[in-house]
């Protein structure tokens, strides 16, 4: 199942992560590589998911994702996730990348996806997730 595109406006609060692109994460183009938003996306989602879960997750799924704009080095990167919803052991969230470019103030979707993560106990088990 594909995520539908939501208009491009920046999600309502803050971002769950906030970083600069730097130079160490090019491409040999000079684009941001795209496995490196990845991880930031997964970051800020593992830090949304745990926060919602009261503890350990890890990702178990990404739904299909496009890269609509590249990354340039110098640009903010902001990260939002917007919890989809609550399953007995698993918690879904739409996660969205922006940039800004360091010479403007406003910000364009990059990617958007949806993430699934899984509550885990301490011997890495899935468990429920409190509510």
């Amino acid at each position: 199942m594909v995520t539908p595109e939501p208009p491009e406006t920046v999600p309502p609060g803050e971002p769950a992560l906030r970083t600069l692109a730097m130079p160490a994460d090019t491409n040999p183009s000079g684009d941001i590589f795209g496995g490196w938003l990845l991880a930031q996306m997964d970051l800020a989602g593992g830090l949304a998911a745990g926060r919602a879960a009261r503890g350990r997750v890890a990702t178990v799924a990404i739904e299909a994702m496009a890269f609509h704009r590249p990354v340039k080095v110098g640009d903010e990167v902001s990260v939002w996730a917007e919890l989809l919803g609550i399953g007995r052991t698993s918690l879904r969230f739409r996660i969205s990348a922006w940039r800004r470019p360091r010479e403007a103030e406003v910000h364009e979707r990059v990617t958007v996806a949806t993430f699934t993560f899984v509550a885990l106990n301490e011997d890495g088990t899935p468990r429920p997730v409190r509510r």
